[in-house]
């Protein structure tokens, strides 16, 4: 009686955990729809910062006397936690995520603008683009070769922002 042989399939590896990472999520999502995932993903990101930032930050009498309340919300700790995190991962990666959510946060803030002149509230808007953004990920998701799972899910919110800078970057041929 003979052994069926078994197709091991071997993990390369990586110099760097942040390379595991993308090597992950390069298996997991298909090439022809990694546009539309960067959609999706940019609004869930998006959202999700918004609805952060909306949460009421407690009033600090020193910052009042400062005047610099408003400069200071749960979106400032979220960005700084989420920066370093990236920061540790992939540092030239980092500063471009960093260019990206300063470009959300210029938009939050209009939307805090059009809030105060009777426009709808920014963490509806958030809301909903944080739901758009989910949704399409899991609907895509469905449609893989092996359907995403909670932790494929998970793995794509958390380092899928800094997976497609590094596709713009290899496109680019700059080194990360």
């Amino acid at each position: 009686m003979k052994k069926k042989d078994k197709k091991v399939t071997k993990t390369p590896v990586f110099d760097r955990p942040v390379e595991r990472h993308f090597y992950e999520l390069d298996n997991l999502i298909s090439n022809k729809n990694r546009s539309i995932y960067a959609v999706f993903l940019t609004l869930l990101f998006f959202g999700v910062m918004g609805l952060i930032w909306m949460i009421p930050f407690p009033q600090l009498a020193f910052l009042e006397r400062m005047n610099a309340q408003t400069f200071l919300n749960w979106g400032s700790f979220y960005i700084a936690i989420i920066v370093y995190l990236y920061l540790r991962l992939a540092p030239t990666l980092s500063y471009a995520m960093l260019f990206s959510i300063a470009i959300m946060s210029f938009f939050i803030v209009q939307l805090e603008y059009v809030e105060r002149d009777g426009g709808p509230a920014v963490w509806l808007v958030s809301l909903l683009l944080a739901l758009i953004g989910l949704g399409g990920i899991l609907f895509l998701g469905r449609n893989e070769m092996k359907p995403l799972q909670g932790k494929d899910i998970w793995q794509l919110v958390t380092i899928g922002p800094i997976w497609l800078w590094s596709k713009v970057f290899e496109r680019l041929k700059i080194k990360y």
